[in-house]
């Protein structure tokens, strides 16, 4: 049976992919724009002013929540973070009044992340680890917890936390390649901090498979089966585009390029996908290789 699916941040990079998927297998998508709506599948909606007229959910199943301001859109400084919590806060506060106060029942699939972890070295974690310390852990733990008046309610809420989604058309990806190709793609300080990394098509479906399972609630981590380190990813691009992988880059000329985000692009965290695996999902790309040959294969 179809759904209706309403979609906020559906021009990003993961939320283009999934749009598509969710059409192609003969949902009904209804993406949330913030200018006038021009189309008859869209519905406007300003989250900064945390305005969501509720009818506009009125025939929706399922809200997928992607939308927030990019967290490596530009250098990270004190005013990019403050917007970067601003937006992802506002943006699940305004969906889930709109929810709230609808009196059907509503699924939400809402956008997180695992730098609810922190930097946490070798230590395996899984949804029922606790939260970090620094600027990211503090971050999820706002941006899910602007949904916790839904889950008091006993409504159907889970929280999608995202790794390192590998895609040629952006993200961590793109700018590896771009150093790759150049001769410059080698390790990103020590090269020894884990990657929770996921395949473009295996977040989607994993996004898929939880639309579909409302039993489903809280956290669930959307990486791949088995986190590389780092210098792995380098290496192993490397060889896929033919090109040495011998320069790493260090934390000082990180900070130089990316500013305060270079402590986090440098933080370890072996993520595994816990509940995503129990609950019945299989991953299409179980390596390092074929998560890497799927992604390059997007371009």
């Amino acid at each position: 049976m179809s759904l209706t699916i309403g979609v906020t941040g559906a021009s990003g990079l993961i939320g283009r992919s999934l749009t598509s998927a969710l059409r192609e297998r003969g949902d009904h998508v209804v993406v949330f724009v913030r200018r006038a709506p021009s189309a008859p599948d869209e519905r406007g909606w300003d989250p900064a002013a945390e305005r969501l007229d509720p009818t506009a959910l009125s025939d929706v199943d399922v809200v997928v929540n992607l939308a927030g301001k990019g967290i490596g859109d530009r250098r990270w400084n004190t005013e990019h973070k403050t917007e970067v919590l601003r937006s992802r806060v506002s943006a699940t506060r305004t969906v889930c009044a709109a929810i709230a106060a609808n009196e059907r029942p509503i699924r939400l699939v809402n956008a997180s992340a695992v730098g609810f972890y922190g930097d946490r070295g070798d230590e395996f974690l899984t949804e029922e680890s606790p939260p970090g310390v620094g600027f990211l852990p503090e971050l999820v733990g706002a941006w899910e917890g602007a949904a916790a008046g839904l889950l008091d309610d006993g409504r159907s809420v889970v929280f999608a936390r995202t790794g390192l989604v590998m895609t040629a058309g952006g993200g961590a990806l793109r700018p590896l390649v771009r150093a790759t190709k150049l001769g410059v793609g080698g390790p990103l300080g020590s090269g020894r901090q884990f990657w929770p990394i996921i395949s473009m098509r295996d977040q989607v479906g994993a996004l898929i498979h939880l639309i579909d399972r409302p039993d489903i609630t809280g956290p669930v981590n959307l990486v791949g089966v088995e986190p590389p380190r780092q210098r792995e990813v380098a290496s192993t691009l490397a060889k896929q585009l033919k090109r040495p992988s011998v320069l790493p880059a260090p934390r000082l000329g990180l900070r130089l390029v990316v500013g305060q985000f270079a402590d986090d692009i440098l933080a370890s965290q072996r993520v595994l996908p816990a509940r995503l695996q129990s609950s019945g999902f299989v991953h299409r790309d179980n390596t390092l290789s074929a998560v890497l040959t799927s992604a390059l294969a997007s371009r």
